[in-house]
C-alpha cells in the first residue's frame, strides 16, 4: 500500500492515531513512517494484514483486496468516493453498493442545444439572408432536495455581416431554484418568459416567488440586464393562473421603469393582459390573449391590443416523426407589451405592429428538429413592413 493512500484513508476516517496504543503486525516497527496510520486503520477494521500477525507492506495488492479495504472504509463513514469510483466493478462484485457516490455523479449534468438559422429577409435592399450558428451549453446541479442550480453559456457565430452578433461566450443564465417554506423560489439570472412571452420575454437578474398549485399566485422583480430600447431597465410582474376543465385561464400585471420601446426612459409603463387556452380538438389548440396599457403613444396607436394563436400537434425532440402547425395574429401597439418573444418584426419604435406568422416544425431524427416560420407584420403608426422567413434546425444532446 502507498504512503499516500495509508495516510489519506487514515485522515478519512477521521478518528487520531494516538488513541490505538497496540501494534497489532510485527513488521511494522514504532519508527515506521505509517505506524500511526496503519494502527488506526487495523483498530477501525479497515485493514487485517495477514494470519502470521504481519501486514505485509512491501507486498503488491490485487485489485480485489484493494476494493476490500475501500468497501471496509466506506462501511466505516470515510470519505472515498475516489478510490470507490475506481474500484466500482470489483465493489459491486462484492456486493457493495455505492448509492450515495451513484447519487453524487448525478448531482451535476450537462446538457446543450444547437440551432443553425437562416433568416430570408424580403424586403431588405441588400443581402436579404442572415446565417446564424447559436450554441447553448445548460449546466444543471442538484444542491440538495429542495434546491438545484441552472446556468446556460451560449455563443453565437455569424457567417455573414447582417446578424449583429459577436461571436463571444455569454454566461447568460445563473439562477438557483428551491422551496422556502410554502413558496417556489427562482433567484439569480434567468430568462422570464409569462405565459406565451406576447407581453413580456426578458432575461433579467433579480428572484421570482411563487405560490400555489390549482391556483397559482406568483411575482417577480427584475433588472434587466440588456437593457435595450425594447426592454425595460426595471421590472416587475405579477400573475395568477389556474385549470379549471379544459381551459387554462390566466391574468397578470407588468410595469417597466426606464425605457421601453417608444415610451422614454423617464416614463414608467405598466401593462395588463389576461389569457385562454383550450383544446377545442384532438391535438388542436386554440389560445386567446388580451392586453392593455397605461399610457398613449399617439392619437393613431391605441393602447390595447390582442393575439390568436391555433396550433395542431407539435414537435417532440424525443420522437422522430412527429410534426406540428401553427398559425398566429398580431395586433400589439407599444403601450400594450414590453418586450414580446415574437421573432416578427415589432417595430417598436413605430407603434408598435400587427400582423400574421405561421410555423411548421417536423422531428427528422431523435433530438434533431427542423422549423420554418414566415411572418408578415406591419408598423402601427406608419407604413413600414416587413416580410420574414425563419429557417430553424435544432441539436439537442
Amino acid at each position: 500500500m502507498k504512503k499516500s493512500l495509508v495516510l489519506a484513508m487514515a485522515m478519512a476516517l477521521g478518528v487520531t492515531a494516538s488513541a490505538y496504543a497496540a501494534n497489532p503486525f510485527s513488521d511494522v516497527p514504532a519508527g515506521h513512517w505509517a505506524y500511526d496510520s496503519i494502527n488506526k486503520l487495523a483498530a477501525a477494521g479497515v485493514i487485517e494484514g495477514y494470519g502470521d500477525a504481519t501486514f505485509g507492506g512491501d507486498k503488491l495488492m490485487t485489485r480485489y483486496e484493494m476494493a476490500q479495504i475501500v468497501a471496509k472504509a466506506m462501511a466505516k463513514g470515510a470519505n472515498v468516493d475516489k478510490l470507490a469510483a475506481e474500484f466500482a466493478d470489483e465493489l459491486d462484485n462484492l456486493g457493495v453498493r455505492v448509492a450515495n457516490l451513484e447519487k453524487k455523479a448525478d448531482n451535476v449534468k450537462i446538457t446543450g442545444q444547437i440551432r443553425f438559422r437562416n433568416v430570408h429577409d424580403y424586403d431588405a435592399k441588400g443581402d436579404k439572408d442572415a446565417t446564424t450558428l447559436r450554441t447553448r451549453l445548460f449546466v444543471n446541479g442538484q444542491i440538495n432536495d429542495d434546491w438545484s442550480y441552472t446556468g446556460m453559456l451560449q455563443n453565437v457565430q455569424e457567417f455573414d455581416n447582417n446578424s449583429g452578433e459577436d461571436g463571444n461566450v455569454d454566461f447568460k443564465r445563473a439562477y438557483v431554484n428551491g422551496k422556502l417554506g410554502g413558496l417556489a423560489v427562482t433567484a439569480g439570472r434567468w430568462d422570464e418568459v409569462p405565459y406565451t412571452g406576447n407581453v413580456a420575454d426578458l432575461t433579467g437578474d433579480g428572484v421570482k416567488v411563487s405560490y400555489g398549485e390549482k391556483v397559482q399566485v406568483w411575482g417577480a422583480a427584475l433588472k434587466a440586464n440588456e437593457a435595450t430600447e425594447d426592454s425595460a431597465d426595471r421590472v416587475y410582474l405579477a400573475g395568477v393562473n389556474t385549470t379549471f376543465g379544459v381551459v387554462d385561464a390566466y391574468a397578470m400585471y407588468a410595469k417597466g421603469n426606464g425605457k421601453v420601446g417608444g415610451i422614454t426612459s423617464d416614463d414608467n409603463k405598466e401593462v395588463y393582459n389576461v389569457g385562454a387556452s383550450l383544446d377545442v380538438a384532438k391535438d388542436l389548440n386554440l389560445a386567446y390573449e388580451y392586453m392593455w396599457g397605461d399610457k398613449a403613444y399617439d392619437n393613431r396607436v391605441s393602447k390595447d391590443g390582442w393575439v390568436a394563436t391555433l396550433s395542431y400537434k407539435g414537435a417532440e425532440a424525443a420522437t422522430p416523426g412527429s410534426w406540428g402547425l401553427s398559425a398566429t395574429y398580431y395586433d400589439q401597439p407599444v403601450n400594450a407589451v414590453l418586450a414580446p418573444t415574437t421573432d416578427a418584426e415589432t417595430f417598436l419604435k413605430e407603434g408598435g405592429y400587427k400582423g400574421w406568422g405561421v410555423t411548421a416544425n417536423y422531428a427528422f431524427a431523435k433530438n434533431i428538429v427542423g422549423e420554418v416560420s414566415y411572418y408578415d407584420t406591419e408598423a402601427k403608426a406608419t407604413s413600414s413592413d416587413k416580410n420574414l422567413l425563419f429557417a430553424d434546425l435544432f441539436f439537442t444532446f
